[in-house]
């Protein structure tokens, strides 16, 4: 069994238009690592150049935000549900 990835729209275009996405088992960092292998354009939206996760992008694993769980090695089992959400300047 995969671990569902949902596509926020502002992503889409990068990975073909789907919604959702299904990707291995593993910590965030493995999935986030996977998804930017499969998409072009992916880990360069998601994480900065040393390879961090964007502080502007909230990280869900079944609704709980990674920063209060194990950050970018908190483990996404398989059937989980992985949420990237682009966070929107405003004012």
């Amino acid at each position: 069994m995969n671990v569902l990835v949902d596509v926020p729209p502002s992503l889409r275009r990068l990975c073909g238009g789907e919604t959702e996405l299904r990707a291995s088992p593993g910590s965030v960092a493995d999935i986030v690592g996977e998804l930017s292998r499969r998409f072009h354009g992916l880990g360069d939206r998601l994480c900065e150049r040393d390879g961090n996760l964007r502080g502007s992008v909230l990280v869900l694993v079944n609704d709980e935000d990674i920063r209060f769980l194990e950050s970018h090695r908190t483990p996404v089992a398989p059937g989980d549900r992985l949420s990237f959400v682009p966070a929107f300047a405003g004012g």
